[in-house]
Parts: structure tokens; C-alpha cells; sequence
């Protein structure tokens, strides 16, 4: 069995953690159940890039206890918790590939790794493991069944390679489902992004301006949370539609420009290039923070803010102050990486519950159908979307009411008006 990881001593802890996620994980739960009964996934290997944390390693679990052989690389070089990596390893006999804190080249050592797996479905997060797959080891290509992708950022890239006709195999974009963006980006991306931001900096919320960039489902969960906190929430956007949805919602909304002038935090969720660049760093307060809770850290310009200061320091943990050319001093948190994951321990898990059962029976869907895609991005099928909602209405102890027969009818006729 291979692995890298920080320290196999560390899986007491990890197992601790791990099944206090659980409890907070019904609906995987049930599909773990039932999985170790049917072994739906039987010879079926699984790579998956994902952040590897408490939440994952159950999803990894389940999969396994689905029959299938799975392994794991971090989906982002700050997000691994070693401890759960650790567990998993000991104890599950699951190979992970995943230290936090581990540089690029490493980063892209462990994606090989996984790879060298010949997997027959992916599981990815920001779409690097099927980037990796279609640049540089096509050789495994022929073996995938599909693959399921966590995030939007990776969404968009899979749809730009399907649009190209690039995309060798079938990807369901997990992100799409409504059991997945409307809660885990929403409510889970707000509080995680907060609680990272105060972990890493200790700083009261209430009463500044807090700078939020985009606002699609991600950036709507952390301009709630920071307006719950007490934050002036100011909004930047590039969608017209979006930005009035923020003006409507009561925020403020302006350009970058003019938010740069007057925020105190700044924290962008765009899945976008350099959205805060040089022309806002210089135009900052002393002593602004800047964060990133969009997938990749490409969304802040570092090399930019880099080419106009003249020295950096680690001041804390997760924050390092540039000290521009001007005088000002600009504090970066987790390198501008995911700041949910870097300092704090991303999503509750309770929310990741509906994500990570999206993905198990999109796996099991892919697997059991695997004779029907095309080499396209699928969206989730509506019936495991509305499956997973019942699910999680039934561990909440929630009952809905049905259509009567009545309803039925008139809902399926255009005969009945007033």
C-alpha cells in the first residue's frame, strides 16, 4: 500500500474527528448502509482530489464500504488536515497522498500518484486531477467510466473543455445540484469563510467594511455572514443581473476601484484571475486584509502585490503584512488560498452531508450507467438531487406534504382555469 503523508501517529486524533463529522452526516450515513450491503461499487477503482478533511474521509468510507479501491490526493495544498489523512491510511487501508502546507511540485506528485492508480472514475475538485489526466497521462484515459466534479471553478473549466471538444470522458458536475450549491456554497461557504477570517486575524467584524467579490452562491453566504456579524457589506461584481440581485438584497454595490478605497476586508469568491490587482493594492488602506475563498489563489494578484512592495513579513499564523513601496501595509491571509480551509476546517459537516452523498450516487449512477454518457458534462439527475433532499428532511425529522390526486390533475391539465 503506498502513501505520502505528515504522520501515520496522528490517526487516533483523525479517528476522533472523523466520527464526530459522522454525526453530523446522516444521509451519507444511510447511503454507507446500504452501500456495505450491495457493494454497488465493487472493482470500481476511484481517485478523487479532493480537500482532504474530516468530511471527505467520510465520503471516502462510504465508498469503500461501496467496494470500491479508492485513493486521495488534496485538492489544494493548504486544506489537508494530516490527522484525518493519517486515519485513513491506518486504519481504512484508503491511500492518501496529502500534506498540509505542501508546495506545488509536490502538490503535482501527489495528483501523479493517485493517478498511477489507473482509476476507472474521478472525483475532483477545481478539475486539476482531470486536467492532470488529459495533459499529461492520456495513457489512462481509456479506463475511466466518468468522473464527478465538487466546485464551480472546476465546472467551468470541464465545460470550456467539452465546448472545445477536448473532454475524453463524462463528468457529472455535482456543484449544480441543487442540494449542493444552494446549501454547501451558501451556507456553508458563509460561515466556514468567517470563521477562517477570525481565526486567522482575531479581528472584530462589526462595524467595518467588508469588501465581498462576486456574488454567485458563494459570495451571497459570506456577505449574509458578514452582514450578520455587523460588516458595512459592500459588493463588486461583473453581472449585471447579480449586482442588482446585491442592490436589491440591500448591500452596497460599486466597482473595485471605488470599493478599494474604503474596505477594511476584502474576500473574493469569483473563480476568477487577479481580482483584486496592483490598481486596487495601491488604492487600499493601511492595514486592509485581503482573502480568498474562490477555489484557486489565482483570484488575488500576488506577483503584482509582490512587484510594488518593498518587504513582507509573517506577522501571524495565516497572515502575512506586504509593505508597499507607498508605506501602507496590506495583510494577506493563507497565501490566498481557500481561507475557509487554511486556517479554519472548511464546511460544517452537516452541510457536506448533501455535497458528499451527491457525489457517492453520482458514482453509483456513472457505474451503473455507464454505457449511456457521452464525453460531455452531465448535470445531476434530478432524481438522486430530490433523493438526497429527502433524505436530509427525513434525518431532520422533517415531514412535506404530497400532491393530491386533485393537484395532480390540475397541475397536468390546461382545460382547468378560474
Amino acid at each position: 500500500m503506498k502513501y505520502d503523508i505528515k504522520d501515520l501517529g496522528l490517526a487516533k486524533e483523525g479517528k476522533l474527528r472523523v466520527e464526530w463529522a459522522a454525526e453530523e452526516m446522516p444521509v451519507l450515513a444511510q447511503i454507507r448502509d446500504r452501500f456495505s450491503k450491495g457493494k454497488p461499487l465493487k472493482g470500481i477503482k476511484i481517485a478523487a482530489c479532493l480537500h482532504v478533511t474530516t468530511e471527505t474521509g467520510n465520503l471516502a468510507i462510504t465508498l469503500k464500504e461501496g467496494g470500491a479501491e479508492v485513493t486521495i490526493c488534496a485538492s489544494n495544498p493548504l486544506s489537508t488536515q494530516d490527522d484525518v489523512a493519517s486515519y485513513l491510511v491506518k486504519d481504512h487501508k484508503i491511500s492518501v497522498f496529502a500534506i498540509k502546507g505542501e508546495d506545488t511540485k509536490t502538490y503535482y506528485n501527489h495528483i501523479n500518484s493517485t493517478l498511477d492508480f489507473a482509476p476507472n472514475v474521478t472525483m475532483d475538485d477545481g478539475a486539476d486531477l482531470v486536467s492532470t489526466l488529459h495533459k499529461d497521462r492520456v495513457d489512462l484515459l481509456d479506463k475511466l467510466i466518468g468522473g464527478t466534479e465538487e466546485t464551480t471553478t472546476g465546472v467551468i473549466r470541464l465545460r470550456s473543455m467539452a465546448q472545445r471538444g477536448v473532454l475524453r470522458y463524462p463528468i457529472i458536475a455535482v456543484n449544480d445540484a441543487n442540494t449542493k450549491h444552494l446549501f454547501d456554497n451558501r451556507y456553508g461557504t458563509g460561515q466556514s469563510t468567517l470563521d477562517g477570517i477570525i481565526r486567522a486575524t482575531n479581528r472584530l467584524i462589526a462595524g467595518t467594511n467588508f469588501v465581498v467579490c462576486g456574488y454567485g452562491w458563494c459570495g451571497k453566504g459570506v456577505a449574509m455572514r458578514a452582514r450578520g456579524l455587523g460588516a458595512n457589506v459592500i459588493v463588486t461584481e461583473i453581472d449585471p443581473l447579480k449586482a442588482l440581485e446585491a442592490v436589491m438584497d440591500g448591500l452596497r454595490v460599486m466597482s473595485g476601484d471605488e470599493a478599494a478605497k474604503i474596505g477594511d476586508f476584502f474576500c473574493t469568491v469569483t473563480g476568477n484571475i487577479n481580482v483584486i490587482r496592483k490598481e486596487h493594492f495601491t488604492k487600499m488602506r493601511d492595514g486592509a486584509i485581503v482573502c480568498n475563498s474562490g477555489h484557486f489563489n489565482v483570484e488575488i494578484d500576488l506577483n503584482g502585490l509582490r512587484s510594488i512592495s518593498k518587504g513582507r513579513r509573517k506577522i501571524r499564523e495565516y497572515v502575512e503584512e506586504y509593505t508597499l513601496k507607498n508605506g501602507k501595509r496590506l495583510n494577506v491571509l493563507g497565501d490566498g488560498r481557500l481561507i475557509n480551509l487554511a486556517s479554519a476546517e472548511g464546511h460544517p459537516s452537516s452541510v457536506m452531508d448533501m455535497s458528499f452523498a451527491n457525489q457517492a450516487l453520482c458514482a453509483e449512477h456513472l457505474v451503473k450507467n455507464r454505457k449511456s454518457f457521452e464525453n460531455r458534462v452531465y448535470e445531476v439527475p434530478e432524481k438522486v438531487d430530490k433523493t438526497v433532499a429527502e433524505m436530509k428532511l427525513r434525518s431532520l425529522g422533517v415531514k412535506i406534504d404530497k400532491l393530491t390526486p386533485e393537484q395532480r390533475k390540475y397541475l397536468n391539465s390546461w382545460e382547468i382555469g378560474t
